[in-house]
């Protein structure tokens, strides 16, 4: 049985309370919403007898980790597909990618434009005529069986909460949160990406009208983090000890604590947070942050 971890956060106002679901504790290596979005898939992949998994991700992809570490602990040979050929020589530099190459991971690179063709069937034809059967997980991991696993986040305890808030990218963790939520819960996500696309992506895994995206938290798109929002992250792990990652839960809080301040949520009201993880990427995100003389993470 996974590890189910509810933590209270300090707070300025005594208005609301706010609580955080410490996803990110469930597995050492397979954390938060990548342990749910996998559970289903690798049932289903013993099933049909494959051995190998194939996906895809970026250089600090933590769908890439999660699936590298899964595949070696339950038995599978992993692939990982690559955005960028300019990353082959540069692996050793990078702790995700190293990470997922020593957990037995075979890192194919590619380039961007045919990154792009990842969902076609030419390309997909190609790598396994290339390396041989597999059982395909999508970028990210987000899937039917990724939403089912998404839906155990929430627990029969866990139906006094007025708020459920999660950081989105694919659709898929909120999506199952979506599915699991009480009729009275009202769920915020917290998108790391530009755009619109999103609604589109959560409505092919979820009917249900109980969610509003909140879009003033990406920090200008997926990676990208400013002074500010390290800061707040930093600070928030002197107060309470728990790490945030910067691409989602780190920007997903930042919104809620900025929500809390403006009054968007009624006087008593609970709000319970969740912890996807990510925390692996915060090394990865270090290294840019040094780069551009820029105040580093704490997170351990």
């Amino acid at each position: 049985m996974e590890k189910i971890l509810t933590q209270k956060i300090k707070l300025n106002t005594d208005d609301v309370s706010l609580y955080i679901r410490r996803e990110d504790l469930i597995h050492p290596f397979v954390s938060g919403n990548k342990f749910r979005k996998l559970k289903y898939n690798l049932i289903q992949a013993k099933e049909e007898g494959l051995k190998t998994l194939l996906t895809f991700g970026g250089a600090f992809s933590n769908h890439i980790a999660a699936t590298a570490a899964a595949g070696k602990e339950h038995g599978f040979k992993t692939m990982g597909v690559i955005r960028g050929e300019e990353l082959a020589d540069k692996v050793h530099g990078n702790p995700t990618l190293l990470f997922a190459r020593q957990s037995g991971m075979e890192l194919v690179f590619v380039s961007r434009e045919e990154y792009k063709l990842k969902s076609q069937n030419d390309l997909l034809n190609h790598l396994e005529q290339r390396f041989g059967p597999f059982y395909l997980l999508p970028e990210g991991g987000s899937n039917a069986l990724a939403v089912k696993g998404c839906e155990e986040i929430l627990t029969p305890e866990d139906s006094d909460f007025d708020y459920i808030c999660v950081s989105v990218g694919t659709g898929g963790t909120i999506s199952g949160i979506m599915n699991s939520a009480m009729p009275s819960q009202k769920i915020l996500g917290f998108p790391a990406l530009k755009g619109d696309f999103l609604k589109n992506e959560i409505r092919q895994f979820s009917t249900k009208e109980n969610m509003n995206l909140i879009t003033d938290y990406h920090f200008e798109g997926y990676g990208k983090i400013n002074a500010d929002l390290i800061e707040f992250i930093n600070t928030f792990y002197k107060q309470n000890n728990i790490p945030l990652d910067p691409v989602y839960t780190g920007k997903m809080m930042y919104g809620i604590f900025d929500l809390i301040a403006k009054d968007y949520f009624p006087k008593g009201t609970k709000i319970l947070a969740i912890h996807t993880g990510g925390i692996q990427g915060i090394e990865g995100m270090n290294q840019k942050l040094k780069s551009k003389k820029l105040p580093l993470i704490y997170w351990q």
